[in-house]
């Protein structure tokens, strides 16, 4: 096998494998390094002294910074190959994690969380490209789950970090605990080899990148739209649960803890499944499968009248949740053109968070007017009935190959 760096004509099993690890972990510790703050609404509001809708408008504040992040790593992806781009999106987003476990006041909090906006733009377009560039096509899907479960892993580990580390060493050590990524960092540099897609259709320089995009506007605009419904789906249905367990009905901290660690264990399940079901019946119908699930269970998940209907009802609205994100790095990165996919996928998904940035405030305002039921429950039926729709009349290119030339 070649050394970390150079490309490949041939990419081993080992050197799909570490890809394949570097997307999943690093979409990980991008996402615990986001949910920290779901996990710590009231606490910041009385450490910063400001209200908790002003907690809550700072998870605003990174989704709308998103699209920054993948534009600029996005576009190094697709002009200098996958691996130093990541290995610096890494480093900054962490680095930006741990300040924020120095903020003194709510305006540094709110400026190092509108920052990390931009690391955690830029992770997934260039990891999911590396990872879907490197798996074999037959094992897409499940790769694609695999990879977007480490969104669910990232949530879980801030549910276990709000239960373990938040009581014993406070809210500062939930941030800091996000200088982990950096040993991420080290293992991409050692371990993951660049794809030969990539060298077979790198573009000679950021004009030509951007032209190619322009090029293809029509379907870029579809991908904007499926991934805005897409973002209003998971956030509409995580950013605000734990919130609502605590506030509608009651439910101390801890366990709703455990209440977030089960559904995300069910999305977890959900991405893989449906990730391997994509293959065999096709992205579009799995992500309709996946859809129809999470409608079916929202009596639960919204209104359920005890912690068991809700603990059951979360788990099988995240499968289903996750079961439809499980198929959206293979997805999207077979819709791509060829010479933009570290741009193309990872603008489109953080364009689509950018339009979804108001998901948290929108739900806020309908509590204060529908209460927390109603607030949840419509706002995602209309959601879901929209995305079914959206879904089903894109298109399609399951399985295709990313390479220009055969490899000999």
């Amino acid at each position: 096998m070649a050394l970390a760096g150079q490309t490949q004509t041939h990419l081993s099993p080992r050197g799909s494998a570490h890809a394949v690890a570097a997307g999943f972990l690093g979409w990980t510790l991008d996402a615990f390094d986001f949910f920290v703050v779901v996990f710590l609404y009231d606490t910041l509001a009385a450490q910063f002294h400001v209200s908790k809708g002003a907690i809550i408008a700072t998870v605003g504040y990174t989704l709308a910074m998103r699209p920054v992040g993948a534009v600029v790593f996005g576009l190094l992806a697709d002009r200098y190959g996958r691996r130093l781009p990541l290995i610096a999106n890494v480093l900054f987003f962490s680095a930006m994690e741990v300040a924020c476990g120095f903020a003194p006041n709510y305006t540094t909090f709110a400026l190092l969380r509108t920052l990390f906006g931009i690391g955690m733009g830029g992770e997934w377009g260039v990891g999911s490209s590396l990872a879907m560039e490197s798996a074999p096509p037959r094992w897409r899907g499940i790769l694609s789950g695999i990879v977007q479960s480490g969104y669910s892993v990232g949530y879980l580990l801030a549910a276990v970090a709000s239960r373990l580390v938040l009581p014993h060493w406070g809210w500062r050590a939930m941030f800091w605990s996000g200088a982990a990524p950096a040993l991420l960092a080290l293992y991409i540099r050692w371990k993951v080899p660049e794809p030969e897609a990539w060298r077979q259709n790198r573009l000679p320089d950021f004009g030509a990148i951007v032209k190619t995009v322009l090029a293809h506007a029509k379907g870029f605009v579809y991908l904007i739209v499926l991934m805005t419904l897409m973002m209003f789906l998971s956030h509409g249905t995580q950013d605000l649960y734990p919130d609502f367990l605590k506030t509608a009905h009651g439910f101390t901290a801890s366990t709703v803890a455990y209440v977030a660690i089960l559904y995300n264990v069910g999305a977890i399940i959900g991405a893989i499944l449906f990730g391997q079901f994509s293959e065999h019946r096709g992205r579009r119908l799995a992500i309709g499968a996946a859809l129809a699930l999470s409608l079916a269970v929202i009596p639960l998940w919204a209104f359920g009248a005890s912690l068991l209907i809700l603990a059951l009802g979360a788990f099988l609205m995240q499968v289903g949740v996750q079961g439809a994100w499980g198929i959206i790095p293979a997805h999207l990165n077979e819709l791509a053109p060829d010479a933009v996919r570290g741009l193309m996928p990872g603008l489109a998904y953080q364009l689509g968070i950018l339009f979804a940035s108001p998901v948290n405030t929108i739900e806020h305002h309908l509590y204060l007017k529908l209460g927390y039921q109603w607030a949840l429950g419509s706002f995602e039926i209309a959601n879901i009935l929209l995305l079914g729709f959206v879904v089903a009349i894109g298109a399609e290119r399951k399985g295709r190959s990313f390479l220009r030339e055969p490899l000999p």
